[in-house]
């Protein structure tokens, strides 16, 4: 009998405490609406009625919340599952940032796994080790994940990736069309969003998840191509409202809505860009890059463009430091060029140093609102109208400083104070509020828990 309390002892101390404190009564749904601009919120002529009713039962961040750069969809949706900023969990782009030799222009991989991705442990690996269910759909740098019991990730080719499970079930639902990717990629980005959020009220229904996260793409494609504050802008934004309508009333029926949190956000705001720089037009002409049958063929210096901002690569490391140098000399007192920001700056950036990191670039150009960063190689004036550029009417991706960029955060029911109004917040003091909720620990974050919000 002793031998075996002590045994037991011995187990006890060997288990993780935060097994003990975990809250399993207790569900979060983080609603990503992509591209929904903090200023929307209080903008009268946008139909936001769900989140607003949310808003107004919960706590807001004033003013919007503060995102991680660059102010792009992949980087943030990870610094608000991990708690910390591009510097340390390494996303900076919508996939991974591939240097090739030396006069090899950098490409993006989108083709990867959550590992490929994120350096870091998330708020949903921690979930998962206690034994909480955990569950996103859409939700970028996911695929592969060995903490999620559904997924329905944000990667090309989705549907293959999806988990087995949950592909069978939609198809049975007559959610999806099919188990194929063609038939999901036919939908328009109207389509996929109605198909992602019927795919979250089916987990919330039939799963009930402790952690599920839904990422939804409607309005940014719209804002993109038409801007934010247009009559096609708000008809996004009511839509996107509806399908956040929608899984709240996915949790009344699952019996579930007493003892859920809402979190509603975005990953980036929106400016519009009628204009644009073309900074590898200039590098062209100075023969720093090469262009062959239309496209980039090979470079010593050239731009990686996302959105207001460029990520500039010197592709030979022993003439790095020279080059862009040469850089900001060429960008200097150009019209749209606010800054170039060099290294010794990156952490004020929140973005790792390139001698720390492969992915992260040799200088950061910045451009003036109202401004985009074309990656145009084609053409011969440095400035020219969008749609000369081809690029998008609004844009997000600017220096975060820049208040345009602030992302909505709206908490919301089970464990959220009614009418607070949070201050100095940023999209990293998410996981680390997700933690405390459900009552398991997250020392990995730089965040800080939004207590203020919290009732309990």
């Amino acid at each position: 009998m002793r031998s075996f309390c002590l045994l037991a002892f011995v187990v006890a101390l060997l288990l993780p405490t935060q097994s003990f404190a975990a809250n399993r009564d207790q569900h979060i749904i983080v609603v990503s609406v992509d591209g929904l601009a903090a200023y929307l919120l209080n903008d009268p002529k946008a139909p936001l009625p769900t989140i607003r009713k949310l808003a107004k039962a919960g706590s807001v961040a004033e003013g919007g919340m503060k995102v991680s750069n660059p102010s792009v969809t992949w980087p943030n949706h990870s610094s608000v599952i991990t708690g910390v900023r591009p510097e340390k969990h390494g996303v900076l782009a919508n996939g991974v940032l591939v240097r090739g030799a030396i006069d090899v222009p950098t490409v993006v991989d989108p083709k990867r796994d959550q590992q490929d991705l994120i350096r870091v442990k998330t708020i949903i690996d921690a979930a998962h080790e206690v034994g909480l269910a955990t569950a996103e759909i859409n939700w970028p740098c996911m695929r592969g994940s060995k903490s999620l019991d559904d997924s329905f990730p944000d990667v090309p080719e989705q549907v293959i990736h999806m988990t087995p499970r949950l592909r069978q079930e939609l198809v049975i639902d007559g959610i999806l069309a099919d188990e194929t990717q063609p038939s999901f990629a036919a939908n328009s980005v109207v389509g996929k969003d109605l198909i992602w959020t019927e795919a979250a009220c089916h987990l919330i229904r039939q799963r009930k998840p402790n952690l599920l996260f839904v990422h939804l793409l409607n309005c940014d494609a719209t804002h993109h191509l038409l801007g934010a504050q247009t009559p096609a802008g708000y008809t996004a934004n009511a839509y996107a409202d509806s399908c956040v309508a929608k899984m709240v009333a996915a949790t009344k029926e699952a019996g579930i809505f007493d003892k859920t949190t809402f979190i509603i956000l975005a990953d980036h705001g929106f400016t519009s860009t009628p204009k644009a720089i073309c900074p590898n037009v200039l590098l062209r002409q100075n023969e720093l890059l090469t262009v062959t049958a239309g496209k980039m063929s090979d470079a010593k210096i050239h731009v990686f463009p996302e959105g207001g901002i460029g990520l500039v690569y010197c592709t030979n490391p022993a003439t790095a430091a020279a080059d862009r140098e040469k850089f900001r000399d060429l960008m200097k007192d150009k019209e749209g060029v606010a800054e170039v920001i060099f290294p010794d700056r990156f952490t004020e950036l929140g973005i790792p140093h390139p001698r720390e990191y492969n992915q992260s670039p040799d200088a950061v150009l910045v451009a003036k609102d109202g401004y985009a960063v074309a990656g145009t190689p084609i053409g011969e004036e440095f400035v020219v109208a969008n749609t000369e550029s081809k690029t998008a009417l609004g844009s997000h991706g600017f220096i975060s400083s820049l208040d345009k960029m602030n992302a909505p955060l709206v908490l919301s029911g089970n464990g959220v104070r009614t009418g607070e109004t949070l201050k100095s917040v940023e999209n990293i003091d998410v996981a680390p509020t997700i933690a405390k909720l459900l009552g398991i620990e997250f020392p990995s974050a730089d965040g800080k828990a939004l207590n203020a919000a919290l009732s309990k």
